[in-house]
């Protein structure tokens, strides 16, 4: 997969229950489980990820899934440094090993930030941890600020959390 470029690959909804959804999510968890010893089990509902309450998208390289990412409305944190009727929480945010470093979540999370908006979102919130720098890096470098920690991750030393507004 070293032969992947930025621009070649497209994004596509699909349900959570989609096997390239389904074996990218569990690729994330196995990756928790490197980096922080353990599963995620923050409580995520599959009907939050499908038209109404949210969405799920897997991005492709040609036919090989490579990206995932998802959003879900989520009530806007307390705490947060900008006024939001609207909120959502990016979850799921993968890249398969061969496939990281070509931008392939950065194009990712625009998505998930442009599709939300769409949908009259006016903020994103999300969560990562001290274990993924490069999450951090890429969430920092593209707008995001932190945020007092929230909902499940209140109490989570490792946890870190971010957030800005959008424009729809």
């Amino acid at each position: 997969m070293s032969e992947l470029v930025r621009d070649d690959v497209h994004i596509v909804a699909v349900p959570v229950t989609h096997p390239d959804a389904v074996a990218l999510v569990e690729a994330v968890q196995l990756e928790y489980v490197v980096r922080y010893g353990g599963r995620d089990d923050t409580p995520l509902a599959g009907h939050e990820f499908e038209p109404g309450n949210g969405a799920f998208f897997v991005g492709y390289a040609g036919d090989r899934p490579v990206v995932s990412g998802a959003w879900r409305w989520l009530p806007l944190p307390p705490g947060m440094p900008w006024p939001a009727d609207r909120c959502v929480e990016i979850k799921r945010m993968y890249v398969v090993p061969p496939a990281r470093g070509l931008g392939h979540a950065r194009r990712m999370l625009a998505h998930l930030e442009a599709d939300a908006a769409a949908h009259g979102a006016e903020a994103v919130v999300l969560e990562t941890g001290l274990s993924q720098p490069e999450a951090i890096g890429l969430y920092t470098s593209s707008g995001y600020q932190p945020v007092p920690k929230y909902g499940h991750y209140a109490c989570a030393p490792s946890s870190r959390c971010f957030g800005k507004a959008i424009n729809h």
